[in-house]
């Protein structure tokens, strides 16, 4: 099993492809599918900030795009102060995918913490009023 520390060293790999010239944020993201294989993500502003897109959700796009569907563990990293935390929308997007996932919110000094998707995305929707009983 891939340990946090070698998850958090791909999404520092990831980080440095963002593309961020606007806000100048660098996030990069890998993303642990059960298969073992590890999606890399990073940050792609737009001019017009309702079209960028974060680093876990290219991750997230390029796995379920190769036909991966189940997630083990998310690293996401940006600068070297503090830990980078998924935002309201990645967290809902990992949902869809994995309630179980345990994140990974790091730095590029290495420093990091590790919470369950539950503690980041308290009471999350998930769907439940539009499935519907097969009859």
């Amino acid at each position: 099993m891939i340990g946090d520390r070698e998850l958090l060293r791909e999404a520092c790999a990831a980080r440095i492809h963002a593309y961020a010239p606007y806000s100048h944020h660098l996030v990069g993201a890998a993303l642990l599918g059960r298969s073992g294989k590890i999606y890399r993500g990073a940050n792609v502003e737009n001019s017009v900030n309702g079209l960028s897109i974060c680093a876990e959700r290219v991750a997230v796009a390029k796995a379920v795009s190769e036909g991966e569907r189940e997630f083990v563990k998310l690293a996401v990293v940006c600068g070297d102060t503090g830990f980078c935390r998924p935002c309201g929308a990645c967290r809902q997007v990992l949902f869809e995918f994995a309630p179980q996932i345990q994140v990974v919110m790091g730095n590029t000094r290495g420093e990091f913490e590790v919470k369950s998707l539950a503690e980041l995305l308290p009471a999350a929707f998930d769907g439940s009023s539009f499935k519907r009983s097969a009859s």
